[in-house]
């Protein structure tokens, strides 16, 4: 590697596999970062995260010689992490359905801004609230689609690989899952309660156009289809809203995924991996 460039994922890959400890470190701590936010949003509590992130990059400490690199690094991490989320949610207290305030909480969607007044910052925390508890709320079969798509923006083949499906499969919960989330954060964004809910009553003429929005992102619908749909939200106010509330709900998502791993986090898991690698194979 050249000094004072940064090293590719490929480059520190190369190193690692050859023994070079400082490779491997290096590239573990690149992606520290995603793989406990993952957790921490498919198993709900800081310390079960922290579980999933210290066995992810110990697992793959382990099995670095024989990763030839088939798929991303990122790939293969979220792929080692998911196996242990799994594991984790067998064991954990945290449910789905227990939802509620996340005011404080770790992991929390940082909206606020320090020029903005505290009633503003009282309805951003309002919003944090909804979307973490709309994502917490969904089945972990949507939830983690929506989270690796939306939230850690991997292209759609990519969180099929990770889960082990199809890119359709992926599309399809994936729209399942915005929506879902969509009709839970809308309150806390303003939207009125008659545009909220997907069975809301609308003009017979209305095409269903939070689906087609979504698959708009996803390049499933043609050009003309997409254009008809522009049309007709513009001139139709109820559905231009609910499209409104699923951009916005959206953009939260991707801003969501910003949190750093805790610094007694990565401490506890970076003594860890260092203890495993002194030990040597």
């Amino acid at each position: 590697m050249t000094p004072g460039t940064t090293p590719t994922d490929d480059a520190l890959l190369s190193a690692a596999r050859e023994g070079d400890r400082g490779a491997l470190e290096a590239l573990l701590e690149r992606h520290q970062r995603r793989v406990f936010r993952f957790g921490l949003r498919m198993c709900g509590e800081e310390e079960s995260a922290k579980d999933v992130l210290q066995e992810t990059l110990l697992a793959a400490a382990r099995g670095i010689r024989d990763f030839r690199g088939a798929s991303s690094v990122s790939t293969w991490l979220y792929s080692i992490a998911r196996s242990f989320c799994v594991k984790a949610r067998r064991t954990s207290k945290f449910a789905p359905e227990q939802v509620g305030s996340i005011e404080g909480s770790p992991g929390a969607v940082e909206v606020a801004d320090a020029r903005r007044s505290p009633e503003a910052d009282a309805a951003g925390k309002q919003i944090e609230a909804a979307l973490r508890d709309a994502i917490r709320a969904l089945d972990p079969i949507y939830r983690e689609t929506l989270v690796l798509r939306d939230v850690e923006g991997l292209p759609a083949p990519q969180v099929a690989e990770v889960l082990g499906i199809s890119v359709e499969a992926v599309k399809s919960r994936l729209h399942r899952a915005r929506l879902a989330v969509r009709e839970r954060v809308a309150p806390a964004l303003g939207i009125a309660a008659e545009t909220v809910a997907p069975t809301a009553p609308a003009p017979q003429t209305c095409p269903d156009v939070l689906q087609m929005f979504s698959r708009k992102l996803e390049g499933e619908i043609s050009g003309d289809v997409c254009a008809e749909m522009e049309r007709h939200v513009q001139s139709c106010d109820a559905c231009r809203t609910r499209c409104d509330s699923l951009r916005a709900t959206l953009a939260l998502c991707s801003r969501s995924g910003d949190e750093p791993v805790p610094p007694r986090v990565e401490r506890s898991v970076r003594e860890a991996l260092r203890k495993v690698l002194d030990a040597g194979p």
